[in-house]
């Protein structure tokens, strides 16, 4: 287990992750999303480059379906660390109609620096107000066996899972957990907005779900789609870190499709000066989770 986080927000260093893939998009929506496993190394140094410490990665056949073959993530952390060496691996754990082992299988070889932790059970759907229909919709399995299972493999490990909370009960799923010895002290909350079953991204949703965190905790805000920026913006007054890139948000805060997910975290690092906060390096940021370099 890891020893116990320092008081993170007194640091007053913003954490810039970027999310390079996702798994519910193609190219059709937007050109740059990368597949392969070069690619989406590709896409980590641009991100890194500009000032991303944490990269969020879903694998891809070369297709670009999903997929959970631990053979592809493992091509993915070659070419990622041949590129980025020191640059923090966060690896998807989140699937639909897959076991919690099958979830889990590929951190058992690539042991990721962090995982996403998914803290809640929900529906989940993209829906078409255009087309008054579900394009997509389906329940997304997470019970406390489930999560046991899976933040039990993170510890055999030692990865920092990052707990990503879709609505308000979710981030009060972990206090189980901490009563049980199964969250180390460097687990991280994702304050995720926007997504159809969960809490919407309104400021006010925000300001509510940030005074549930436990104090001294690190969080982020990972706001999907074009409210990201305003949501981004809040993070950054109230002391939090936030998420960019492809997976969550297409669009630049100027309206323009991003071309790179250097250009999603380029605009990041922007906003976050503007709002006063210094940006933390790579090195800094593993010191600040507690992650060190393996």
């Amino acid at each position: 287990m890891f020893t116990k986080t320092k008081n993170l927000n007194d640091m007053n260093k913003l954490i810039l992750s970027a999310a390079l893939t996702g798994a519910a998009t193609t190219r059709a929506h937007c050109p740059a999303i990368p597949y392969t496993p070069k690619e989406i190394a590709e896409e980590a140094k641009r991100a890194v480059d500009e000032g991303a410490s944490i990269v969020h990665i879903h694998a891809r056949e070369d297709n670009g379906q999903p997929t959970f073959r631990t053979e592809v993530f493992e091509q993915i952390s070659t070419e990622v660390r041949a590129l980025c060496p020191d640059v923090i691996i966060n690896y998807s754990t989140g699937a639909i109609g897959m076991s919690a082992k099958e979830r889990v299988a590929h951190l058992h070889t690539t042991k990721p620096d962090m995982a996403a932790f998914n803290m809640g059970s929900m529906n989940y759907a993209i829906f078409s107000k255009k087309d008054k229909k579900f394009f997509w919709n389906a329940v997304f399995e997470n019970s406390f066996d489930t999560m046991s299972h899976v933040v039990s493999v993170m510890n055999e490990h030692n990865i920092a899972p990052e707990m990503e909370c879709f609505d308000t009960g979710h981030i009060r799923n972990a206090e189980p957990l901490r009563d049980m010895g199964l969250l180390p002290d460097n687990a991280c909350y994702s304050l995720v907005m926007g997504v159809l079953g969960g809490i919407p991204a309104t400021p006010e949703n925000l300001m509510h779900q940030i005074s549930q965190v436990p104090q001294g905790a690190h969080w982020q805000v990972i706001a999907i789609s074009r409210k990201q920026w305003q949501m981004a913006a809040i993070a950054c007054t109230m002391g939090g870190s936030f998420r960019v890139g492809l997976e969550d948000n297409f669009y630049l805060p100027n309206n323009q499709m991003a071309k790179s997910n250097g250009e999603c975290v380029e605009w990041g690092v922007k906003l976050a000066t503007m709002m006063g906060r210094e940006i933390a390096s790579i090195a800094e940021a593993r010191e600040m989770l507690n992650i060190p370099l393996r």
